[in-house]
C-alpha cells in the first residue's frame, strides 16, 4: 500500500511512541488522525504543519466501546476514511502479582488488549466492504518473555499478538493485512530518570548495548503498512533482546 494520501488513526498518539508514528506516516505523506483520551495540545498540532498533511483529531477512551465506535465513525466523516489503524494506546500499572490489585489488572487489560480489541472491530466493516486496509498493533518484547512486576502489562501485550494473528486470519482474504509490532526498551521519558546502574543492568540484557529510539518503531510501523503480502506477523524491534 502507498501511504501517500491514505488517512492513519494513531491511538495514544500525543505523545512517545504514538506521536513518533504520527510524525513519521505524515513525513511519508499520509495524512494523519491523532487520538487522545481528553486533548491533543496545540503545540502537537503545529508541529505537523511542515508536513503539508491533513491532521484531524478525535478524542475518546479506547477502553470503551461506545467511545471507540464514535472514533471511528469521527474520524471517517472528517477525512473520507480509515485505511490504516495503529493501535498503540496502552497504559501500564506495574506491581508483583502477590500484591497486585484486581482493579490495577483488570484496568491495563482493558486499555491494552480490550481497546486494541473495539478499535479493530470498529475499522472492520468499513476496511473488508472496501477490500482494503493494515492494521498494525504495538505489542511489546513483554508480551513475548514476560517480565517481573507486570503480569497485567505482559498479559495484556501477549493478548494483543493472539488478537493480531486471529484477525489476521479472519480478513485476509478481504485484504487487510493485521500485523504487530513488540518493541523493546525505547528511549523515553521513563528511561531518562533511571539511574546509571539500572540503566547498565537494562542495557546488559540488549545485544545491540543500547536503547532504541522511538523514530526507530515508527519506520517499521510504516513499513508494516506499505507491505502487501505480510500479515499476521509480529516484528520484535528490539536490539535483539528477544532473538531466538
Amino acid at each position: 500500500m502507498e501511504v501517500s494520501g491514505k488517512n492513519v488513526l494513531i491511538t495514544g498518539s500525543s505523545r512517545g511512541i504514538g506521536l513518533a508514528i504520527a510524525q513519521e506516516f505524515a513525513k511519508q505523506g499520509a495524512n494523519v488522525i491523532l487520538n487522545g483520551r481528553s486533548s491533543i495540545s496545540e503545540e502537537i498540532l503545529e508541529s505537523f504543519s511542515s508536513y503539508g498533511v491533513k491532521v484531524h483529531v478525535v478524542l475518546g477512551d479506547v477502553g470503551e466501546q461506545a467511545d471507540a465506535k464514535r472514533m471511528v465513525a469521527e474520524a471517517i466523516d472528517l477525512a473520507g476514511s480509515v485505511d490504516i489503524l495503529v493501535n498503540n494506546a496502552g497504559i501500564t500499572k506495574d506491581g508483583l502479582a502477590l500484591k497486585m490489585s484486581e482493579d490495577d489488572f483488570e484496568a491495563v487489560l482493558k486499555v491494552n488488549l480490550t481497546g486494541t480489541f473495539h478499535m479493530t472491530q470498529a475499522v472492520l466493516k468499513p476496511m473488508t466492504k472496501a477490500k482494503s486496509g493494515a492494521i498494525i498493533n504495538v505489542s511489546s518484547v513483554v508480551g513475548l518473555i514476560g517480565n517481573a512486576g507486570q503480569a497485567n502489562y505482559a498479559a495484556s501485550k501477549a493478548g494483543v499478538i493472539g488478537l493480531t494473528k486471529s484477525i489476521a486470519r479472519e480478513v485476509a482474504g478481504r485484504n487487510v493485512r493485521v500485523n504487530a509490532i513488540a518493541p523493546g526498551f525505547i528511549e523515553s521519558d521513563m528511561t531518562a530518570v533511571l539511574s546509571d546502574k539500572i540503566t547498565e543492568a537494562m542495557l546488559g540484557q540488549i545485544p545491540m548495548k543500547r536503547f532504541g529510539l522511538a523514530q526507530e518503531v515508527a519506520e517499521v510501523a510504516v513499513f508494516l503498512a506499505r507491505q502487501e503480502y505480510l500479515t499476521g506477523q509480529v516484528i520484535a524491534i528490539d536490539g535483539g533482546l528477544t532473538m531466538q
